[in-house]
């Protein structure tokens, strides 16, 4: 049996000082994420054929769906990430980018009555 390369180890940066002064700065510039992530959550990565992708859920609903654009930064998708979740909590606007809208011409035809 071959073995698997192993991933070399990533070093972490364990100051407890950084890490409360990063995530004061998160809270700060992402305030409806920060929330979200304390009993939902947030997922980002490649999701094939679509490409690079982040949801926000709540446990029980999908807030937001994003596709990342071309040339757009990890910090501007989180940012209309940050924008959708408020959308979704204040005006009930839920953003699908991934899924595409139902067209008229995908959909079954309607049976007349009195035709098989």
């Amino acid at each position: 049996m071959e073995s698997r390369r192993q991933r070399p180890a990533h070093k972490r940066n364990l100051s407890l000082r950084d890490n409360a002064a990063a995530s004061d700065s998160v809270h700060a510039d992402l305030p409806h994420i920060a929330a979200l992530i304390a009993d939902g959550e947030i997922t980002m990565g490649i999701l094939n054929p679509v490409g690079c992708v982040a949801v926000a859920t709540d446990g029980h609903n999908t807030l937001a769906m994003l596709k990342r654009r071309p040339d757009e930064t990890l910090a501007q998708l989180l940012t209309r990430l940050d924008q959708a979740i408020e959308r979704a909590w204040t005006e009930e606007i839920y953003t699908d980018e991934i899924n595409p809208p139902v067209s008229s011409t995908l959909r079954a035809p309607r049976k007349r009555r009195g035709y098989p």
